[in-house]
């Protein structure tokens, strides 16, 4: 909508907040950059309102209702339209959800990974749910821009759901790696992968994007998969149970030889 359009329309064009229908979305961008002078901006309990010009952060309003004019919004003065005679501010306006959010989905193939201990590779896969919160939505709505291209949400957050994916994956590899677990270890490894993950998140920091729990995470192989690794730990139960088996039978030969030598010691020593 331009200026000549509010004009037209009257004072109600001067109400500028997030629509509801608008509410779910992480970050929502306001479609006009012509703001006019003395609108009334509202801002919710559970975001904060950012202004841009040409790519560059200018200011931010927390919650509440605030008059756009510069007496009491300082900041303002940089993005006033001087060719409107002041009367009109030029800017990109986007509201940013500060609340927590939880059971955001994620999930998908992790990808090749070999088992040092059964020397193979599998695909695994992984499923879960998680909660997080914008912890700089400056740095946010930067990222989010030069990730996307647009003020697409959508695109955004399967950005940060590739990154989640790219760092379970990052887990799993160092875990099994270091031998705290195997690729036998997958169907109960969600829990302590899924803490491994939210303690180091730093590709989601340099987003603005702190991950608060991952939650109902399953990790789990295909059936062709899940038959080879059923297969090779049958073969290493059983050749476990052979090693025994020979263990058993080597213990009992040298106990059968003690034995016949102390018969011969004391034949020998009766007939000494």
């Amino acid at each position: 909508m331009g200026i000549m359009d509010f004009v037209k329309g009257g004072v109600r064009e001067m109400m500028i907040a997030r629509p509801d229908d608008k509410k779910e979305l992480v970050v929502y961008k306001h479609p006009d950059q012509n703001i006019p002078f003395w609108s009334q901006l509202t801002v919710d309990s559970d975001e904060v309102c950012l202004f841009f010009k040409d790519g560059q952060y200018v200011g931010g309003l927390g919650p509440g209702r605030h008059t756009l004019q510069t007496q009491n919004i300082p900041f303002l003065n940089n993005i006033i339209n001087k060719f409107t005679g002041g009367d009109v501010f030029i800017a990109e306006v986007f509201f940013v959800t500060s609340k927590a959010l939880f059971n955001q989905g994620f999930g998908g193939p992790i990808g090749s990974m070999r088992d040092p201990e059964l020397d193979i590779r599998v695909n695994p896969r992984a499923f879960g749910t998680y909660s997080y919160k914008v912890s700089d939505p400056v740095k946010f709505v930067l990222e989010f821009i030069g990730q996307t291209g647009t003020a697409d949400p959508d695109r955004a957050m399967q950005w940060v759901r590739d990154q989640l994916m790219m760092g379970l994956k990052t887990t799993l590899t160092r875990l099994i790696k270091g031998g705290d677990m195997t690729m036998m270890d997958l169907g109960t490894a969600g829990p302590d992968v899924a803490r491994a993950i939210v303690q180091d998140c730093p590709d989601l920091v340099k987003i603005g994007v702190q991950v608060l729990e991952i939650a109902k995470l399953n990790i789990n192989l295909s059936d062709e998969d899940q038959a080879r690794i059923d297969e090779f730990q049958d073969q290493i139960v059983q050749a476990k149970l052979d090693a025994r088996k020979a263990k058993i039978g080597v213990s009992q030969a040298e106990a059968m030889a003690q034995q016949k030598q102390y018969e011969l010691d004391q034949e020998f020593a009766n007939r000494a």
